[in-house]
């Protein structure tokens, strides 16, 4: 029996500074199958947002910043089948990024197995060594990919930044419950038109909850 259930409020910035040198742009699970017909698990509002992460992903190599893709992987066998059904099997045309948002020569992908594209994967070793500690975090499923890997980036203390333009989700409750966690605990939701990606010079830059607490102990 369906419920209607109030969305409580929860933040959404007007405007987040990034420093390019700092941040890094991920995109996941942006591949035929969840974004294209006759994909297997298409996602009905993630073809809408391919125009907003090919903005940001455009202003990003502009600024020289890192940009990370996320490719959702499986083989025979893999048990994730059994919850699913057969999706983004290795090497098909479901398991490619849809074309709009094809990688580029130099573009690190990230093939990973289950929802958190930390769980089993180099991507923590790679933010490190370039030393990011910012994610503007983009793509599908909201509440399931988006939210995992957001809440795993959040627990190694990377700042977070999703800008619910770039995300799709099944349905609005699932999307609203993502984005209300992400803003009340994870990090900061915005919009991708009111991301600035600024020279470390001249701009003043996103701080998380955490790092503006330090400040104030600070004194600063």
């Amino acid at each position: 029996m369906a419920r209607t259930v109030e969305v409580p409020e929860y933040g959404v910035q007007d405007s987040v500074r990034v420093d390019p040198s700092r941040t890094a742009l991920i995109i996941g699970d942006m591949q035929n199958d969840f974004v294209k017909e006759p994909g297997a698990l298409v996602v009905p509002s993630a073809q809408r947002t391919i125009p907003a992460i090919r903005n940001l992903l455009d202003l990003a190599r502009e600024a020289e910043m890192r940009v990370v893709f996320v490719q959702d992987t499986h083989r025979d066998g893999d048990p994730e089948w059994e919850i699913w059904g057969e999706h983004c099997r290795e090497g098909s045309w479901g398991w490619q990024v849809v074309e709009e948002l094809a990688p580029g020569e130099d573009d690190p992908t990230i093939r990973k197995p289950r929802y958190d594209a930390f769980y089993g994967t180099q991507l923590e070793h790679m933010l490190r060594v370039w030393g990011v500690d910012t994610l503007i975090i983009c793509g599908t499923v909201a509440n399931i990919c988006v939210h995992y890997t957001a809440s795993s980036a959040a627990m190694r203390w990377f700042n977070v930044i999703v800008p619910k333009d770039c995300i799709s989700s099944f349905n609005d409750f699932d999307m609203e419950a993502s984005l209300s966690q992400t803003a009340s605990l994870l990090g900061e939701v915005t919009s991708s038109e009111h991301i600035r990606i600024g020279e470390p010079e001249t701009e003043e830059f996103y701080r998380s909850k955490l790092e503006e607490a330090a400040a104030r102990e600070r004194g600063q």
